[in-house]
């Protein structure tokens, strides 16, 4: 798995593409940790063991200026998991 992008903030260069770019990387951070979390929700041991891996390492990749708006991703999602 390739960890999404974060487009650096550069001044006027900051602009409509670079947005969206931090929009679509804000939403997939969101997704990969809403996947990860529903595997807490099967009955197999092995797949939650994968889930609790797999959200515990993206916990500690999402970038730290990002978390704010992946939590609000997550928030509509309707998923648990909150970073701080």
């Amino acid at each position: 798995m390739s960890k999404p992008s974060v487009a650096p903030r550069a001044g006027p260069r900051f602009g409509m593409h670079s947005q969206v770019r931090l929009w679509q990387d804000t939403r997939t951070w969101a997704r990969l940790i809403r996947e990860a979390e529903a595997l807490w929700h099967v009955d197999v041991r092995d797949l939650r063991r994968l889930g609790a891996t797999e959200l515990a390492q993206l916990l500690e990749e999402v970038p730290p200026r990002l978390r704010p708006r992946v939590n609000r991703w997550l928030a509509c999602y309707g998923v648990l998991t909150r970073l701080e």
